[in-house]
């Protein structure tokens, strides 16, 4: 592609509240004055409504943008059905839901040349993108940047970053997220995944790797504080918006559009990121992981890993979310009396969990074990908790203050359980004797009498 890209600043713009109108012009003067759609916009732009729920939703659930563009949205030709790849899309058929507790090692080094698209490679989910339930699991291994452009009419994109930067070039600016950030990309806005500065990988050419959750249901949002009050958690003033950015740009451009499942293409003979203003609520954001305020036991016990949730989909139940966003980030531990490791538990939610760098406080690191870059499934009712050599460790140790600092893991949890897809279920990554890290957890059971 030929052409220039413009920006009114580097970096990013932080959000004034999670979820409230924002607006930026790359070019002085690019936004209407009070109005959405007026007769003729600023600049020659054309001015058009993303529309990220319905039109009547509440007022504080409703998403929409108004961007103001080069060219419209409708100035395309039709798009063809393409190859998915590895990706797959809810309802998930090909197989049935496996109550085993699994768990997989990285994903192997892809084939030179293959972007961000071409390394998305599905796990597994539920509900039915068709009916905007549920969500997927996805994993990508890069190795090359995209020079085509993506959009996701199925869901939004919440990438979690494990080996390399990412350059996220959307509509509304560019986003740079590093390994400890997630960005979130709103259903239907399109974008390009460049890679920067990646770490090197297993083979002669360096990578990106991370995951990413694929929500089919009601947006992201922050999760309401009940007792905790008015502040802790994920802060709102703490999530960064792009500030306005277009490529400018004549000639083919390939677009790819994921709708329904299936991957559809079309060439373009202009960028569609030509976005110059927006306003809304509707956009993508970066958030800093490490910003987030946990809250812990100042006591003994601790309270439910819910209180680790960043994001979370609410449901038509309300507490049972389609899909939560957890992360288990530095904290101190202080419980008095306390097992500190996560106890063994059996929960009606279904967890996917992966690490983002070090090691979990309630598994074994290091080669066979819960690595960087690999992940556990653990479906609804399944046992799990710390392994034998976890639980030995806690039980034995000095109950000092301790900072948990050198790590950091998070969840999809989901009310439904995941349905594996064929090549995750047969994958050679996945680790199939991950039950022995539970074996020779001893009787200790003496009766007082």
């Amino acid at each position: 592609m030929s052409g220039e890209s413009r920006k009114t600043a580097e970096g990013l713009t932080y959000l004034s509240g999670f979820g409230n109108e924002h607006s930026s012009e790359a070019v002085p003067g690019a936004l209407p004055d009070g109005r959405n759609s007026p007769q003729r916009a600023p600049l020659g732009l054309y001015a058009e409504q993303l529309s990220g729920s319905a039109f009547t939703e509440p007022r504080a659930h409703n998403r929409r943008s108004w961007l103001y563009r080069i060219r419209p949205s409708a100035a395309h030709p039709p798009f063809t059905h393409t190859h998915n790849g590895w990706i797959r899309t809810g309802p998930f058929t090909e197989s049935v839901p496996d109550p085993n507790r699994l768990r997989w090692d990285p994903l192997p080094d892809p084939a030179d040349g293959t972007d961000f698209l071409a390394g998305l490679w599905t796990l597994g989910g539920n509900g039915d993108a068709t009916r905007r339930t549920g969500m997927s699991v996805h994993l990508y291994h890069a190795n090359s940047s995209m020079d085509r452009v993506f959009s996701d009419a199925d869901g939004e994109l919440l990438i979690v970053p494990e080996r390399g930067g990412l350059l996220l070039r959307t509509e509304f600016g560019l986003l740079h997220v590093e390994p400890g950030h997630v960005a979130l990309v709103p259903r239907g806005v399109r974008f390009r995944v460049e890679l920067l500065d990646t770490a090197p990988g297993d083979g002669p050419d360096p990578t990106a790797r991370g995951y990413v959750c694929e929500n089919y249901g009601a947006p992201f949002r922050l999760p309401d504080l009940g007792p905790i009050g008015a502040n802790g958690l994920a802060n709102a003033r703490d999530f960064r918006a792009p500030v306005a950015a277009y490529e400018d740009v004549e000639g083919p451009v390939e677009v790819v559009s994921k709708f329904c499942g299936n991957l559809w293409r079309a060439t373009y003979d202009h960028s569609p990121l030509d976005v110059v203003a927006w306003h809304g609520n509707h956009v993508p954001y970066v958030y800093d992981l490490r910003r987030f305020n946990v809250i812990g036991s100042i006591s003994y016990d601790h309270p439910d890993p819910s209180i680790f949730t960043v994001l979370t989909s609410p449901s038509d139940t309300p507490g049972l979310a389609g899909v939560d966003f957890v992360v288990f980030a530095p904290r101190w531990l202080v419980g008095e009396d306390t097992f500190r490791p996560p106890y063994f538990h059996r929960n009606v939610m279904s967890e996917y969990m992966g690490l983002i760098e070090g090691a979990y406080d309630a598994k074994t690191a290091g080669k066979g074990g819960f690595v960087p870059g690999g992940g556990s499934l653990h479906n609804m009712m399944s046992a799990h908790g710390p392994d034998r050599e976890t639980f030995d460790r806690a039980s034995a140790a000095e109950l000092a203050p301790q900072k948990v600092d050198d790590g950091l893991a998070f969840m999809f949890e989901t009310r439904w359980p995941l349905t594996l897809t064929p090549h995750a279920a047969d994958a050679d990554h996945l680790q199939r004797r991950y039950d022995d890290v539970w074996q020779g957890l001893e009787r200790h059971f003496r009766p007082l009498h």
